[in-house]
């Protein structure tokens, strides 16, 4: 098959407004995976692109071996289309279109992260990144947060998208789904140390937004505050280091019990 070389094909076109606009990927129920590890990490998962772009040159051999015994629509195009339909200023050479996720809420997750208004596409990616290392059962993303699968999202999240399910809910929604759960919210004002807290109960961590806090929505649920003990000065943690602290004192909480 020739190389495609027009900036102007239909799928081309596609996969470039796809990754450009958030309206795009809800209209069209698609998202694109940019690079090796990424479109790697949605086969472990079995998940099925609908096509894929790739320069012969620089695309990696052993993953397109590897697409060809799915059947995939394989779409070999010229460096200057994967240069311009890419968001990365060094292309890999592969751009996979794939279904746009839309996981349903667990009904009796034990373990629950809630981004309250995370407007930072590379503290939401580190965030999810961080959820699934630790053990999360789901995350949800309350009105006001970037779109999970901007591709700043999808990179710093590192395959996260694919290890932990990422929900959008209103807030009446995260109200109800806490109704079962232990509730915190992490606020540097809170009385409660996050140590102090029994992480091996069912739970639900808000995490708020750097320039903002947390949100008045967020306050109305029936929850403690807790916060990060720090040195004297310190007025405040990147809120994926904060969640970091707080999630691994809690899978340490459960792994001991276990």
């Amino acid at each position: 098959m020739e190389p495609i070389t027009s900036l102007q094909n239909d799928k081309v076109k596609l996969a470039r407004n796809l990754q450009q606009k958030a309206r795009t990927r809800r209209k069209e129920r698609k998202i694109v995976l940019e690079g090796t590890r990424l479109v790697g990490d949605a086969l472990d998962r079995n998940l099925q692109p609908h096509y894929v772009l790739y320069d012969p040159q620089y695309a990696d051999a052993a993953l397109i071996t590897r697409l060809q015994k799915t059947k995939t629509e394989l779409l070999p195009a010229t460096s200057q289309v994967i240069d311009h339909t890419s968001d990365t200023q060094h292309p890999q050479g592969i751009i996979g279109v794939f279904p746009l996720p839309m996981p349903p809420m667990p009904r009796k997750a034990k373990r629950v992260l809630i981004l309250d208004t995370l407007r930072d596409p590379g503290n939401m990616g580190t965030l999810l990144r961080t959820s699934a290392a630790a053990g999360v059962d789901v995350v949800i993303l309350s009105p006001g947060c970037t779109d999970p699968y901007n591709p700043k999202v999808l990179r710093s999240g590192m395959g996260a998208h694919f290890r932990v399910p990422i929900v959008e809910a209103t807030w009446d929604e995260i109200t109800a789904y806490c109704e079962r759960l232990d509730t915190y919210l992490a606020d540097g004002s809170g009385d409660t140390t996050y140590n102090q807290v029994d992480w091996t109960r069912h739970w639900a961590l808000v995490i708020g937004s750097e320039a903002h806090g947390i949100s008045e929505a967020a306050t109305n649920l029936d929850a403690t505050e807790i916060h990060i003990p720090m040195a004297a000065g310190t007025e405040s943690l990147n809120a994926g280091v904060a969640a970091g602290v707080i999630l691994f004192e809690a899978a340490r909480q459960n792994k001991f019990k276990a």
